[in-house]
């Protein structure tokens, strides 16, 4: 389908819902180009049918819905659009430029549950070692040695927090110092957590800087800089050593990313007797429903591991 321009007055309605979402919520960059691309498109799609903000009414946004479908978006992203047309229409309510909210009685599709990806303690063992055995190896030129401390900081840093990569790769270079017992994060909405530090993740950081330094670098305002346009180390970039490191030691490559080892450190910190409240805490989490996804993931591993080990089990009874 061909997009005709949007109706008159979308375009201002959606910015300042964009402007509100970022002065009062503290919706990230990445968030609000998602909210526009996502409004963009649905008030380009009002205006295919004739329609608008003014009159679009709930069979509206149900075709909307289906057209979404019809395209084969999966599930989960026609859930996510319908979260931000139910945003937005709140915002258009509030505001008084609509006399009621559409989307009140808009049933979203159902999505599967999925649990997150976890690896073992074993697996992140076998990572981590192989990541602080990597800058020692001789064959390393000085920029692969640097490169290698820098992996190594980086997975026991995720490891040891619990980071959200985006927040760990873009860290300030005074972070972190050989006295360091934890430092504060600015995370999703501009909330402050306090984040503790393990010796081991330390260690690896203040060697990893230590490098930087012997090697010429001069001082950057990150701790793990780049030359490229945001000025530190990508996602990307991270995910992509990272996959690298594991395939090194068996580990499979679709298994793997700076996420998982962020479910990781939620999973083993809970199987090991953590509170639910304090893991909440350390992730960031606004709402302990988020996190207790990982209980769920320690009750289907119980059930695979009695499934597997219990004779009743083996027995059918």
């Amino acid at each position: 389908m061909t997009r005709r321009p949007r109706a008159q007055g979308a375009g201002y309605q959606i910015e300042a819902f964009l402007e509100m979402m970022s002065a009062e919520r503290g919706a990230a960059p990445n968030t609000l180009a998602a909210y526009r691309r996502d409004l963009e498109d649905y008030t380009g799609y009002l205006a295919d049918i004739g329609s608008g903000l003014e009159r679009a009414g709930p069979e509206q946004i149900r075709t909307y819905l289906g057209y979404l479908d019809g395209q084969g978006l999966a599930a989960p992203t026609v859930a996510r659009r319908l979260s931000a047309l139910r945003q937005f229409h709140r915002f258009l309510f509030g505001e008084g430029t609509r006399e009621d909210d559409p989307t009140g009685t808009i049933d979203g599709p159902r999505r599967p549950a999925r649990l997150p990806k976890v690896l073992s303690e074993a697996e992140v063992d076998r990572l981590i070692e192989a990541a602080a055995a990597a800058p020692d190896r001789a064959d390393l030129t000085p920029v692969g040695r640097l490169r290698a401390l820098r992996l190594h900081a980086l997975l026991e840093l995720i490891y040891a927090t619990g980071l959200r990569v985006s927040e760990l790769v873009s860290l300030p270079a005074t972070v972190v110092r050989d006295e360091t017992r934890y430092f504060a994060i600015r995370g999703k909405g501009g909330h402050e957590r306090i984040v503790p530090l393990t010796d081991r993740a330390r260690a690896a950081t203040v060697a990893y800087l230590a490098a930087r330094g012997e090697a010429g670098h001069p001082a950057a305002g990150w701790l793990f800089p780049s030359s490229g346009d945001s000025g530190h180390l990508t996602r990307q970039a991270f995910a992509r050593d990272l996959k690298g490191l594991a395939a090194s030691v068996g580990i499979e490559a679709a298994k793997i990313s700076p996420h998982v080892l962020r479910h990781a450190f939620a999973s083993h910190l809970l199987q090991n007797g953590a509170d639910l409240r304090v893991v909440q805490q350390l992730l960031g989490h606004a709402d302990i429903s988020t996190t207790q996804i990982y209980t769920h993931v320690l009750e289907e591993r119980l059930r695979t591991l009695v499934s597997a080990h219990h004779p009743l089990a083996a027995r059918g009874d």
